[in-house]
């Protein structure tokens, strides 16, 4: 539980989610619709304590722990999950809900998936129980945590696709549209995998350029050809997103913020005095668009919005942003909008492959298809593509010679930096273990005062190779102490900047407990600016640079880096792979091994899978006196080099 037992308010009231484990990969219908209700619940009703209980008597084995993993990536939840080797005879259809204040008797639902009202009714009965000012379970609007917190299942979001979940494509302009969902991205490629571009960097709800703008877990979208924009389902934010691809810039379509229209708004727009206010989950009412999912064109002006199951939906103007109720029940969305989703679901049958087990159902009727799948699959050229989520990878489908491949993925540098490899110290964030615990690469050396030149050496683990190059945006760098960072490192008439011995030191840790870190803008740093090696695939070591201006005293050089690895072409199949990607992502708990499991058994050959492999070094500079000049007053400055090497080969 890693402490989450203390987060529980043992006075309130308790939302449990019984289901029984099927002790396989199997895909349960009834169980995806359950978690989104629950999790609707707990985002409508913030002090609800709600957890999840996976019983069954194979619950002990890795099949049956990598279905639990999958369900945690797959439904995004944040909530715990426990596991018990009970089974509890009076559960019928698999499924149940106990909903219970203290240790009252529990109020048993077991077809709440049929009737959801029954349970906001009887939420709502418990809260009406509590002090009018303690009622904090208000249907009114949604709340927002103040720090974003995450699923963790271990070192499966260390792939380059972490659950891609849906697709979309530009024909014309060659362009594929992954949802990198619990990455909280959108990824732009073209049709041989070469990345172009990233909208979206960290996990939140912010408009802006490409760079700054955040989305938590995007699902869905839509290319509009005649605006150059992407209509994007922002699904844990229940908006819908709009990206400008020639301004790459992002703005919140859906809902629609209330703008004053009065003659000094006009004055002030003109002049650009205007001060937007960014939207919050706090605007949202709870009875709009929840938990979207599908976003579909149904008209020129129109897009379907529709949850996970279509349970339900709303059709939104694309001219005003504005939405409007279709009612509940799939039946409804299913009789008016069946040509649509048959042809996306024809597009699946056609691919007839060993899918991963969450796909598996081309020999089955196209009634039985996931409807989910809808927005995981479309049309590009003469291919289908199509996201194999279990397999963090995307498919394309030939349908001249009936091949399906993977796309491997290249140009993976301009992706930078991820935000979860900062190490935790400079983050000084509460997201707990959402950031992973990384091994540190500490040394210690002793300089003298002047311009310190560093090289870091980074040996490429055994059996792997770079999927791409160290590229200077993959690289995080921060000086602390009696030391400063120097760009532009290479001119000899480079300006130094000499800092206190103590004071920057306590500003930035300041700095960072009050503000969150942002990804660091490229700098320009000696030996950096160089090409690519185009052979770097052939490289069994990396480098990078810094310059730091050292005055008497200590201080720290932190640097963070990531190198995008896959498994080396001369590795066989077999099930040696498995133990090779194990040492690879540093799996150490059983969740990360149960990751694997479900990653390994719907790839099969895992040599095209992409890893982000995180460098963290610290290295202590212990700073001498000036040496002594020819007289008292005389200062020498001296320049120095240091090499640092390092081996990620944790197996030695």
């Amino acid at each position: 539980m890693n402490g989450t037992w203390r987060n529980l308010n043992q006075e309130g009231i308790y939302l449990v989610l019984l289901y029984q484990s099927c002790g396989s990969l199997k895909s349960n219908s009834k169980h995806p619709a359950a978690f989104e209700r629950l999790k609707y619940l707990q985002q409508r009703y913030p002090r609800l304590n709600v957890f999840a209980v996976q019983h069954g008597s194979d619950i002990s084995s890795l099949a049956a722990q990598s279905q639990a993993v999958r369900t945690i990536v797959k439904e995004y939840i944040t909530f715990p999950i426990l596991m018990s080797d009970k089974d509890f005879s009076n559960m019928t259809n698999g499924a149940c809900y106990l909903l219970f204040e203290g240790c009252k008797d529990p109020v048993l639902f077991t077809n709440w998936v049929d009737e959801p009202d029954v349970m906001i009714k009887a939420i709502e009965e418990l809260t009406a129980l509590k002090d009018p000012s303690d009622n904090v379970l208000s249907r009114v609007s949604w709340q927002k945590e103040e720090a974003v917190k995450e699923p963790y299942v271990g070192s499966l979001r260390n792939s380059l696709l972490y659950h891609p979940a849906c697709i979309s494509v530009d024909e014309d302009g060659d362009r594929i549209f992954i949802s990198d969902s619990n990455h909280h991205r959108i990824i732009i490629s073209n049709s041989d995998g070469m990345i172009l571009d990233c909208i979206g960097s960290f996990p939140g709800f912010e408009d802006g350029e490409f760079e700054s703008a955040r989305f938590l877990h995007p699902a869905s979208s839509f290319y509009h050809a005649d605006e150059d924009c992407l209509y994007i389902v922002d699904s844990q934010n229940h908006a819908i997103r709009k990206a400008d691809l020639g301004r790459r810039t992002l703005e919140t379509v859906y809902p629609v913020f209330n703008k004053s229209n009065g003659i000094w708004s006009w004055i002030t727009d003109k002049l650009g005095l205007r001060k937007e206010v960014d939207p919050t989950i706090r605007d949202f009412d709870a009875d709009s668009v929840a938990l979207p999912w599908h976003l579909i064109q149904i008209s020129e002006n129109n897009l379907l919005v529709a949850d996970r199951s279509f349970e339900s939906s709303w059709i939104m103007r694309i001219s005003t942003g504005e939405k409007q109720d279709i009612g509940r029940g799939s039946a409804e969305v299913m009789e008016s909008y069946q040509q649509i989703i048959n042809e996306r679901c024809a597009l699946i049958k056609d691919m007839c492959i060993d899918w991963s087990s969450s796909a598996k159902v081309l020999s089955d009727s196209m009634e039985k298809i996931p409807k989910e799948l809808v927005s995981s699959v479309s049309r590009f050229q003469n291919c289908i593509i199509f996201c194999d989520t279990d397999g963090q990878r995307v498919l394309k489908h030939d349908l001249d010679t009936k091949n399906t491949a993977n796309i491997h993925f290249s140009n993976c540098e301009i992706l930078g930096l991820p935000y979860w490899f900062v190490c935790n110290l400079e983050r000084v964030s509460s997201w707990g273990r959402s950031t992973g615990q990384f091994q540190e690469h500490v040394r210690q050396v002793d300089v003298l005062p002047g311009r310190c030149n560093i090289t870091v050496y980074v040996d490429i683990p055994v059996d792997t190779e770079l999927a791409a190059p160290l590229a200077e945006n993959c690289i995080w760098r921060q000086v602390r102490g009696s030391g400063a960072e120097i760009s532009g490192s290479d001119g000899s008439d480079t300006a130094t900047e000499m800092v206190g011995i103590a004071q920057q030191w306590y500003d930035e840790l300041d700095n960072l407990a009050f503000s969150e870190v942002a990804e660091e803008p490229a700098t320009s740093h000696g030996g950096d600016d160089k090409p690519a090696d185009q052979s770097y695939q052939d490289q069994r070591r990396v480098q990078f640079t810094c310059a730091v201006s050292v005055s008497p005293g200590t201080c720290e050089l932190v640097a963070s880096a990531v190198l995008y690895l896959k498994l080396a072409r001369t590795v066989a199949d077999g099930a040696d792979q498995k133990v090779l990607v194990n040492q690879m992502m540093g799996c150490e708990w059983r969740e990360e091994h149960a990751g694997v499991e479900l990653l390994m058994g719907s790839r099969g050959d895992a040599r095209g899978l992409v890893v982000t492999k995180p460098v963290h070094l610290r290295l202590c500079l212990d700073c001498a006196d000036h040496p002594a000049g020819a007289t008292n007053k005389e200062t020498i400055s001296t320049e120095s080099s240091l090499t640092i090497n390092i081996s990620l080969d944790e197996r030695f």
